[in-house]
């Protein structure tokens, strides 16, 4: 059910950090060719090796909008070895498949319940139909059976990044582009972030990457990799498109103190060395889209020669999980990689 008083935070719910378990991860599968500027057939073939590696770490929601995508999804999967018994087919309409932005952010309870955050979702500031995808959380919460918290004001979820104490990243170029919520401040989103989704303070950053059609999500420039530890991208010297936005985010993420004082570990990433256009676009290519599952770090590589240094970084943030690097040159036509496509629902929840 919806409520729209009182806010999460007063029941007790906030959003966990990604990198603690899962219960499951929830995508959904390619369909519209018109979406991909007629790529769907690379971009199927792209995402059926990244769902069969998923079933390797944990249990996958795929979500199908018609009969030709769950026969085609089966199909592939099954030639890529997914594991059935991991694999759940969910029937659901959808508008396109990043469900990072549009699916369900799910928050936990102080006393283990599961529910989930229901932000407006209006196709990164009306740029993309959005009528179908805005509804996914009501229908993937009506699913799970479990409370929902609607609320009004447009967030996606690309948009944030939570740590473990509840700090959280953002870019004002994103929130404050003035369409989606015209008239918000740092701090009315402060407290909204506060309030529905136990955010514990904001940390700004300057901006994403050129090009982007989310305006700059964070998740594509700065992550999480730990309590301590913060992997952040960086642009090459001559990169005039990303370098001063990039070189702000680092430096304002050096100077940030964690609660006891001490700074955060950086861990750069760089870009792919590849800055060609589509269609007069640049792809938000980045190996910070990364998504993280359980005892792993699932990379998207661009066939480029930076693929294996950022391999080794993120091995280094992450010495604890497997890294694994898949293609992901096709799937980034569409405005994003592997964080933008899921969504992750924590372990430890019982329906509210």
């Amino acid at each position: 059910m919806t409520e729209p008083n009182p806010t999460p935070r007063a029941l007790g719910f906030r959003m966990p950090a990604e990198r603690l378990p899962h219960a499951a991860i929830w995508t959904g599968w390619p369909e519209d060719d018109a979406l991909w500027e007629g790529r769907l057939e690379p971009v199927r073939r792209e995402f059926a090796r990244f769902v069969a590696i998923l079933t390797r770490f944990e249990p996958v929601r795929l979500i199908v909008a018609s009969d030709e995508a769950e026969t085609d999804a089966r199909r592939r999967l099954a030639a890529a070895e997914a594991r059935a018994d991991a694999l759940r087919f969910v029937r659901l309409p959808y508008d396109d498949v990043w469900l990072r932005d549009s699916g369900p952010l799910f928050l936990l309870g102080t006393d283990g319940r599961l529910a989930v955050a229901d932000w407006r979702f209006d196709g990164w500031g009306g740029k993309y139909a959005a009528e179908q995808d805005d509804r996914l959380p009501e229908r993937i919460a009506d699913l799970l059976g479990v409370r929902r918290f609607r609320s009004e004001i447009v967030l996606e979820g690309g948009a944030i990044e939570i740590g473990d104490d509840g700090t959280v990243l953002t870019t004002r170029s994103c929130l404050l582009d003035g369409v989606r919520n015209p008239g918000f401040t740092e701090r009315d989103y402060e407290e909204a972030l506060r309030e529905r989704a136990g955010a514990t303070r904001v940390v700004w950053l300057e901006g994403g990457l050129v090009d982007d059609h989310t305006d700059g999500h964070v998740d594509t420039v700065a992550r999480f990799a730990g309590p301590d530890t913060i992997v952040c991208v960086v642009a090459d010297p001559d990169d005039a498109e990303n370098r001063d936005a990039l070189d702000a985010n680092l430096e304002r993420l050096r100077a940030l103190r964690r609660a006891d004082g001490e700074p955060y570990r950086i861990v750069t990433l760089p870009l792919p060395d590849d800055r060609s256009r589509i269609g007069g676009v640049r792809p938000a290519r980045s190996y910070a889209n990364f998504c993280l599952v359980d005892g792993g770090v699932i990379v998207p590589t661009y066939h480029d020669p930076r693929d294996a240094a950022a391999l080794a970084a993120l091995r280094s943030a992450f010495p604890e999980r497997e890294v694994v690097g898949l293609p992901a040159a096709e799937l980034v036509t569409g405005g994003g990689a592997f964080h933008c496509v899921t969504q992750h629902q924590p372990e430890g929840g019982i329906p509210s």
